[in-house]
């Protein structure tokens, strides 16, 4: 099927947000579509070699220049080792200067139809008065949205899915985040809202239907717009180097013996996190990788940021990775039996597309609840803090014991087995077909 349309692509500036709009973009170029992606330097840093030879003339990288400042130099114009307290300092400066910045490249480009981030809800507006179709595609999971969604727009019903919430230590922490007010008055969620409604349409969601089937239907109905599965969109493995030989270090462990532990590219733990992490991984005494980061200009030596001796006595049972680890091929790996994740979730989807096992410890924004649905579809468990929302040491290496290795986490792993295997072979060509075609359809109603 060939289809032959300019898109524009704008994420926000996160890699989480950037690598599925790139894959996403893969896949599109291979309908005829040529795809403009727009970022910043910081963010497409590490996208240009991420792209196929076959795909090089059908997707071009657009870079987006955003003022300097002393707080935010332009190495920091990503989230990827921002400090936490320059979150929305990024937020305000893309919302400040994209409008004019979009403005600018549509007119150099003049694209057929864009698709956007929910987190830059300043877009859609301008695409409008350009004259273009704008559609949302959702990074996050769909339970996520249809979630917000609800209270947002359904206050006066309950929710539908009981499996879906919040423990109260975590919701005063989302309540807090959600209640931000960036630069005019409206709150993080409520401009989340913003850039769902003014989707042309159709809303493309980073998921599929054997794993959200009734949050992207529920999510439709509270719309009124079409919610189309656009696959995991997880990256080629054979794209990402190993730089500390970790595929090596793996290939000596016996199947499925060996946990990876990441929490991804914009948290960072606290010392008493790293301690509990650390003992509950010594306790296990399961094989690990783990990937530990640092905000940008705060990096920590590890033996003065882990327990004292903690280096010691997991030396050849476990290694640790400061800033990042080839995350897809390490989870590809045939001995790799357990992931304990934040469930950001493109991490989620990365693990159940290779039939990992999650060990789920959020920390924070949708974390919670997609360790929920994590859960609610029996792929992995989810380490429980106590009413302080501390983490225990011997619960962390309880779960991960279990999950590896315990009958109590048989079925945890049968199941995250069947859907890898599903996900896999589930026909992304024919989604991504009915997603080509819908954006063809928008495009020909404006003309």
């Amino acid at each position: 099927m060939i289809l032959a349309m300019k898109i524009l692509m704008l994420p926000w500036l996160a890699h989480g947000h950037v690598s599925p709009f790139l894959e996403l973009a893969k896949r599109l170029s291979r309908l005829d579509f040529t795809v403009f992606l727009c970022s910043t330097q910081a963010s497409l840093a590490s996208v240009q070699m991420s792209i196929p030879e076959e795909c090089t003339s059908s997707i071009r990288l657009i870079q987006v220049c955003l003022p300097e400042s002393p707080d935010l130099p332009p190495h920091l114009h990503t989230t990827k080792g921002l400090p936490p307290r320059l979150m929305s300092t990024l937020k305000r400066c893309f919302g400040a200067a994209g409008p004019a910045l979009l403005s600018g490249i549509i007119s150099d480009i003049s694209p057929d139809l864009m698709i956007y981030d929910g987190v830059v809800w300043w877009a859609p507006p301008v695409a409008e008065a350009c004259g273009i179709p704008a559609v949302l595609l959702s990074p996050v999971s769909t339970a996520i949205s249809s979630f917000f969604m609800h209270h947002l727009n359904r206050r006066e019903e309950k929710y539908p899915f009981e499996s879906i919430y919040f423990d109260p230590s975590f919701a005063r922490r989302i309540e807090r985040h959600a209640s931000e007010e960036i630069e005019d008055g409206a709150s993080t969620v409520e401009r989340i809202n913003r850039g769902l409604k003014a989707s042309s349409g159709i809303v493309l969601v980073k998921s599929s239907r054997e794993l959200e089937g009734k949050y992207i239907d529920y999510l439709s109905d509270v719309m009124g717009k079409k919610v189309l599965p656009v696959g995991p969109l997880v990256q080629d493995i054979m794209a990402q180097e190993d730089e500390n030989n970790l595929i090596g270090w793996l290939d000596g462990k016996e199947p499925s013996s060996t946990i990876f532990v990441a929490f991804g590219t914009e948290y960072f733990l606290t010392e008493k996190e790293r301690e509990e992490i650390a003992h509950g991984l010594e306790l296990s005494g399961v094989p690990f990788i783990w990937v530990i980061t640092f905000p940008e200009g705060e990096e920590t030596n590890l033996e003065e940021a882990l327990p004292d001796g903690f280096l010691g006595r997991v030396k050849g049972r476990g290694v640790i990775v400061e800033k990042w680890a080839p995350q897809a091929r390490i989870l590809a790996h045939q001995s790799v039996g357990g992931f304990v994740s934040h469930c950001g979730w493109g991490s989620v989807m990365e693990g159940m597309n290779f039939g990992v096992p999650i060990v789920a410890i959020p920390m924070h924004l949708d974390q919670p609840l997609n360790a929920r649905v994590v859960e609610d579809i029996g792929v992995g468990v989810e380490v429980k803090r106590d009413e302080e929302g501390c983490l225990d040491r011997g619960l962390i290496a309880g779960e991960i014991k279990d999950v590896v290795l315990g009958t109590k986490g048989e079925s945890v792993r049968k199941k995250a087995k069947e859907i890898g295997h599903g996900l896999r072979n589930e026909g992304d060509e024919k989604m991504i077909e009915e997603v080509g075609l819908e954006l063809f359809g928008l495009r020909r109603n404006i003309d």
